[in-house]
């Protein structure tokens, strides 16, 4: 099936060149460009369902098959979910099986990891240092929010978080508010700030701890960890969270799918 020409695409949608995506590109590609900037915008929330394959279909004017074709990528890449007699629902990071997504440890013994126990150390807002600014696309001057946590495993201190987001779209965010909530750190950032994170890129070096790491990890300074830095995406692959993490090994591996 040939593209459809912008004029015949519902006034809600833009065309796929206006999407940014090439007019030559498959046609499902198209359709998946335009749910895409439909989840962007906000027309589903996290956690609504999507309409149906058939509605949808109706809706871009194109086959059932070729809609099925671009909410299967999007389901791949974890931003829609299947479920059998359902239908389909926006991702969210509130849902079990998604809220650990970007936390890679394994327990030695496998499975899944433990219900995972927070302790934030600081949260201030300030000016952000060069580094921060360029990861977060940020203008000099420009304020970010610095946020320090520990997590713990089964009561142990595992993992020393010191996260960067980005000031304007964090505003209001507290110390208070971040303990008070019990689900998902992510999950707050989706349903108070409307910012959800969709992909991380992360990299990996071996570290020595430091005197502070040492003392809120409860190990001894010098002692091995992995540091994972993290530059979290929202839609349109915007930098919107950059942060360290210093992880403690010991009886956890860090796990990786590649395919």
């Amino acid at each position: 099936m040939a593209p459809l020409p912008p004029s015949s695409l519902p006034e809600t949608s833009a065309s796929p060149a206006e999407s940014g995506g090439p007019a030559f590109s498959p046609l499902y590609q198209q359709i998946k460009g335009l749910i895409l900037r439909s989840l962007q915008a906000g027309e589903w929330k996290p956690g609504e369902a999507i309409p149906s394959e058939v509605e949808l279909a109706g809706r871009f004017r194109v086959s059932q098959g070729t809609v099925r074709k671009a909410i299967d990528e999007l389901a791949a890449e974890n931003l829609l979910v299947r479920r059998q007699g359902k239908g389909t629902f926006v991702a969210t990071h509130a849902e079990e099986k998604i809220q650990y997504r970007f936390l890679r440890l394994t327990p030695d013994e496998g499975g899944e990891i433990s219900p995972v126990e927070r302790k934030f150390i600081d949260c201030r807002r300030l000016r952000a240092p060069a580094e921060v600014a360029r990861a977060l696309e940020l203008k000099s001057g420009d304020a970010a929010l610095q946020i320090r946590r520990v997590l713990y495993f089964k009561g142990l201190p595992v993992v020393l978080d010191d996260i960067w987001l980005h000031g304007l779209l964090f505003k209001g965010l507290t110390a208070e508010r971040l303990s008070d909530y019990r689900g998902p750190m992510y999950g707050l950032f989706e349903t108070e700030f409307g910012v959800r994170m969709i992909r991380a890129e992360e990299k990996l070096r071996a570290v020595a701890a430091d005197a502070t790491s040492a003392g809120l990890l409860n190990l001894p300074e010098g002692a091995p960890l992995l540091s994972v830095e993290r530059l979290s995406l929202t839609y349109g692959d915007k930098p919107v969270e950059f942060r360290r993490g210093l992880y403690n090994t010991a009886s956890h591996f860090y796990r990786n799918e590649v395919s």
